[in-house]
Parts: structure tokens; C-alpha cells; sequence
């Protein structure tokens, strides 16, 4: 079962990696007038996604940096204090 949910996360990101690349690099030198630009959002968004989810992965690490911070100088003053 772990190989499979491996599997799947290596399908999932190579295919994610395959649009984007695509969308971000490739498109912008095809013509307008052309369907395919019919699969893939406007061009903005490929900018704001990711700077979306690098500041949602910045704002979770430091989430989590505080609160073991808090709770290890809890912990200190507890033994401090006892």
C-alpha cells in the first residue's frame, strides 16, 4: 500500500510539474488564436499560485517553529520553577 501511495504522489507531481511547466514557459509563445489555450488558466496565475503556496508553506513552518518555541520555554519555566 506504501508503494502505491508513493506511486501515485510521483504520478501526481510529474504531471503537475508537466502542466505548469507547459503553462508558464511554453504558452507564451503560442498564438492566441489556438485551442490550447483553452486547457490553461491566464498567464497571472501562474504566478500567484505558487507565490500563494510558498507563503501558506512559510506561514505554516512558522506556525509550528513558534508553538514548539512556546512550548519549550514553558517547559524551562516549569523546571525552572520547580
Amino acid at each position: 500500500l506504501a508503494q502505491l501511495a508513493g506511486l501515485s504522489m510521483i504520478i501526481v507531481a510529474t504531471v503537475v510539474f508537466i502542466y505548469y511547466t507547459i503553462w508558464a514557459l511554453f504558452m507564451p509563445f503560442v498564438d492566441e488564436n489556438i485551442e490550447l489555450h483553452n486547457f490553461f488558466p491566464p498567464r497571472i496565475w501562474a504566478i500567484r499560485i505558487p507565490v500563494a503556496i510558498v507563503l501558506l508553506g512559510v506561514a505554516v513552518v512558522g506556525s509550528f517553529l513558534s508553538m514548539v518555541m512556546i512550548k519549550s520555554g514553558q517547559k524551562k519555566r516549569a523546571k525552572a520553577a520547580a
